[in-house]
This record gives C-alpha cells, structure tokens and sequence, in this order.
C-alpha cells in the first residue's frame, strides 16, 4: 500500500513539473541551453530590397539587423522602425525576408506578426489585413534621365508621349495613367529592374516615392529626380506608409502607442539617415 502511494505522489509531482513547464516562454534546446519562443519575438517581412525603406547587407553595419535563416543583414528605414515596436512591445525583433507578394499571405497564415515594408494602407489592401496609423507619409517624384528630353518637366503634361513605368502591385503604377497621352509600359518587379530600363533607354522615366529619388541620383549621376509643380493626385491613404497586421491583431493599439511617441523630427532623421546608409548611395 505504501508502494502504491510513494508512486503516486512520484507521478503526481512529474504531471506537475510538466504543467508548470508548458505555461513557460522559454524552453530547452537538445544542447541544454534555454531558446526563445514565438511569443517572445516581434515576426516583420519585408522585401529586404526596397532602399532606402529597407535593404539587404552583408554585416550589421549601421545597425543592420540579421535576416531569419540567412547569413545576411537588413537595414533601412523600416528596420529602425521595427526596432523601436519591437523595443517598445518588449520582445526580439526577427526579420523574415520575403517577397512583396508573398507578404500578406505570409502575415495571414501567421508566418509573421506585421508587415513593415514601405506599404501603404490601400481600400483594396484593408480589405484583408489591418493597418496601424502611418510612420511615414510619401511624395511621389519620377525619375529620368539627367540631360535627357525629360530633363527639365515639372508638370504632368510635360511627360506626354513618355515611356513610363512603376513597381508591379503599388499606387505607383495606378498614377501614370494621369500623364496625359503617356506610353504606359508594363510594370515591373523593383527599383534595380526599372533603374536597369532607365539606363538603357527601355523608359523615358518611372514614378516613385522621394526617397527613391533621392537614392538613384546620388547612386547613378546620369539620373535625376523631377519634383512636381503640377504632379500627381493620390490620396492620403496611397503615400501613408504604415504597418501590416492581421484582422483584428491585438498588435495594433499596441503599436499606434509606440509610432505616437516617434516625432515627425526623428522620424525625417531616421530617413535621412537611411538614404545617407543606403549601400546604392555608397
């Protein structure tokens, strides 16, 4: 009978161990060391190839963050910002490189916990994820040849009969159809392809936000960015950046606490900075 009761209270303490064991955040490693769990970590995809939003590096240089499973770094704008919602919800930033089209089926199948990629919250995009309030508001600009027949445009007009073209699935490619009389081509996959077209003659020009602007013509000298006196009609919601996050994420009010306490100072210095960093700038 003793028997009996010494084993069960043996089991009884074990199942207890076990219980206590699963309500952790931590957990042990078959080398016997504590890892992080999933809950301890704030999940950001990105492109990892949209300067100077964000890029791909090859060391943590001016506090580049390494990619989840690669041997590279990411930096730009969107990782300083994701440093501080991570910073600020008091877990690990991981970053997952991902395709721009492959991101919000990653956030919605729970790949990642938010989308920090230089996105702006579209009708179309809410339809299928959130958004937070913006951390960055965008201008758009096109970017042409320097000493070439578009040289001097500033208005919309004045790129009539051009060749022009934007990133394939952003508002970018939706606005050339407001250059009256212009020959849109078809859109294509990033900025390196359309600066590539640009070089080459494929296009006269492709419309961007300024930072890219401001990227390519420090990072070729035969481009230049064209701002607008008369340009482009977008809505607020079309050059508003902000974060991507599930329906109904928890997330969200967290982090609109944490971008309210960025100043639109910091914020232009952090930019800056980006483009200053930006390994096309270099």
């Amino acid at each position: 009978m003793r028997k009996k009761l010494m084993l069960f209270i043996a089991m009884s303490l074990t199942l207890t161990i076990l219980l206590t064991g699963c309500g952790s955040q931590k957990k042990i490693n078959s080398a016997g060391t504590t890892q992080t769990t999933g809950e301890d970590t704030f999940k950001v995809g990105l492109e990892c190839g949209y300067a100077p939003f964000n890029w791909t590096q090859m060391n943590s240089s001016n506090g580049g963050v390494k990619i989840d499973g690669n041997a590279e770094y990411a930096g730009g704008y969107d990782i300083e910002i994701a440093k501080k919602i991570a910073d600020g919800l008091g877990k690990k930033l991981v970053i997952v490189k991902t395709v721009w089209e492959g991101l919000v089926p990653a956030l919605n199948s729970g790949k990642i916990d938010a989308i920090i990629a230089g996105m702006s919250p579209t009708a179309e995009r809410k339809k299928s994820i959130d958004f937070s309030d913006s951390y960055y508001q965008s201008q758009l600009i096109m970017v042409v040849k320097k000493g070439g027949k578009y040289d001097g445009a500033s208005t919309l007009k004045d790129f009539s009969g051009s060749k022009i073209t934007a990133q394939l699935n952003t508002f970018h490619y939706s606005v050339i159809d407001q250059i009256p009389g212009v020959i849109k081509q078809t859109a294509m996959d990033d900025f390196p392809a359309m600066r590539v077209a640009l070089q080459s003659g494929i296009i006269d020009g492709y419309v961007s936000e300024r930072p890219e602007g401001v990227s390519a013509s420090k990072a070729n000298s035969d481009f230049k960015m064209i701002e607008f006196t008369d340009g482009f009609k977008a809505s607020e919601e079309d050059t508003a950046i902000a974060v991507g996050l599930k329906k109904g994420s928890t997330l969200t009010s967290k982090i609109n606490e944490i971008l309210k306490g960025i100043s639109q100072d910091e914020r232009k210095t952090i930019m800056d900075t980006a483009i200053a960093n930006q390994p096309a700038s270099k």
